[in-house]
């Protein structure tokens, strides 16, 4: 979504100078209430009415390079021995999301046996006759 105009917050700040009331100003420019005072609020605390920035996006802690080579060198890891691996204090979600992200896939190798105390996986029989 854009921020309102210059114009507009120039002609709103400059009706609300002239003593009309916040809902009144809200109504003559079609805009929320909430918008006219954090725009007053805004000028009142920063000293003027330009809209802030985005939000931006956050650094990241695990360096996919490193962990894309972590996997190549040992692709059954679990995803705490990548964590522990890398070194760094994440979430085992934040290692599962970053291979998603790397388009790797976070699977049991088929190579392995399968278990003999519990089968891995429903059979495929047809119930009936």
């Amino acid at each position: 979504m854009k921020a309102y105009s210059m114009d507009l917050r120039e002609r709103v700040i400059a009706l609300c100078d002239q003593g009309r009331g916040t809902k009144e100003v809200a109504a003559l420019f079609a805009v929320s209430p909430a918008w006219v005072r954090r725009l007053k609020q805004h000028r009142r605390e920063r000293g003027d009415i330009v809209p802030r920035n985005g939000g931006g996006t956050r650094g990241r802690k695990i360096d996919r390079d490193r962990l894309s080579e972590l996997v190549r060198q040992q692709p059954d890891a679990t995803l705490a021995e990548l964590r522990e691996r890398l070194g760094v204090d994440v979430s085992l979600w934040a290692i599962c999301k970053a291979l998603k992200e790397l388009g790797l896939s976070f699977k049991k190798s088929r190579s392995t046996l399968p278990s003999r105390i519990v089968p891995m996986s429903p059979r495929r029989e047809h119930s009936g006759a």
